[in-house]
């Protein structure tokens, strides 16, 4: 199988390698001069082995759904017949003899798994670059789907990074950017990681189910479906329908409170007040005041009798006397 030589569209068009081939470019639309030189120089790098334990994921994820079919491919491949293509890593900012992801990060996880070397490019950049050339290589594979490039947007952004350099990282047009905005803005990051990749589902459909949330009370009903075994479908596609058609259905209100009535009574002196509450099966009487906790223990002590009194009334309803 071909597949896009994400190296060499730094210096030229786009050519299609063979799997087995390495690397030799990149896509860089929309990048900054610098990015651009950097995959110039990168091209030329050497790769190196490097032990996977020593080698820690991005300040900043891209994924949702991880151990998918298309993981399970390129687990596959690589244990028939190694890693064909690097990775690209920096120097940890952080932890000296450590290196952080800049992208590659399947290919980290399956060298753990097989217990084997990564090969990886490492290249010193700062965290600007390295949200750019991650989410460039992310623009350059068609297997992330909408909500996750969303997602990692709001990530960057959420890291103080500017709307500029999210732009220029996934290669998006103002529309498309604002419509992010707002499915970020409007769905809580619990809901969206619940529901997964949706590979399926694109931006207008989560842009509808953005405005969906800006009802009153949705957001709270969403983060409560989710957690419930109704929602549990194994495809994140089937899962983002079921939220769709929730939160498109009128809310219900449950029978009880829809038969709760309540009622105040007070004597002429307002020495005391009672608040009641009937649901249907639970009634309360609440007093309150000075005179509430005799007349309480009054009531109490009679309920004997007024239960009686009540089931001689009830009694004459039904004989009609």
């Amino acid at each position: 199988m071909a597949r896009k030589d994400i190296f060499g569209s730094v210096m030229g068009p786009a050519v299609a390698v063979a799997d087995n081939q390495d690397v030799s470019g990149y896509a860089v639309r929309g990048a900054s001069r610098s990015i651009m030189q950097s995959f110039e120089e990168l091209s030329k790098s050497s790769v190196v082995d490097l032990d996977p334990a020593t080698v820690d994921t991005s300040f900043v994820s891209d994924r949702l759904d991880e151990d998918d079919e298309a993981y399970q491919d390129l687990l596959s491949a690589i244990r028939e017949r190694g890693q064909d293509s690097p990775i690209l890593v920096r120097p940890h900012p952080e932890v000296s003899g450590r290196f952080q992801t800049v992208f590659g990060h399947r290919r980290v996880k399956v060298a753990r798994q097989l217990g084997r070397p990564v090969r990886a490019v490492v290249k010193k950049m700062g965290d600007e670059d390295h949200v750019i050339a991650q989410g460039q290589e992310n623009a350059a594979r068609a297997n992330l789907s909408f909500i996750e490039k969303t997602l990692f947007a709001d990530r960057i952004l959420k890291r103080g990074h500017t709307a500029d350099t999210v732009k220029s990282a996934l290669a998006l047009d103002d529309t498309t950017f604002s419509k992010m905005r707002s499915v970020t803005s409007n769905i809580p990051e619990q809901v969206i990681v619940a529901v997964g990749a949706a590979k399926a589902v694109g931006r207008d459909r989560w842009w509808q189910l953005a405005k969906l949330m800006e009802h009153p009370g949705s957001a709270g009903r969403a983060a409560d479906y989710v957690k419930g075994a109704e929602f549990a479908e194994p495809s994140s596609d089937a899962r983002f329908a079921r939220l769709f058609d929730f939160l498109s259905a009128p809310a219900k209100r449950s029978p009880a409170a829809s038969k709760t009535q309540g009622a105040a009574w007070a004597p002429q002196d307002r020495s005391v007040r009672a608040k009641i509450t009937d649901t249907g099966k639970v009634f309360t009487l609440a007093l309150k005041a000075k005179e509430a906790s005799p007349f309480g223990a009054f009531i109490t002590e009679r309920l004997d009798e007024l239960f009686e009194a009540f089931r001689q009334s009830e009694m004459s309803k039904k004989t009609g006397d």
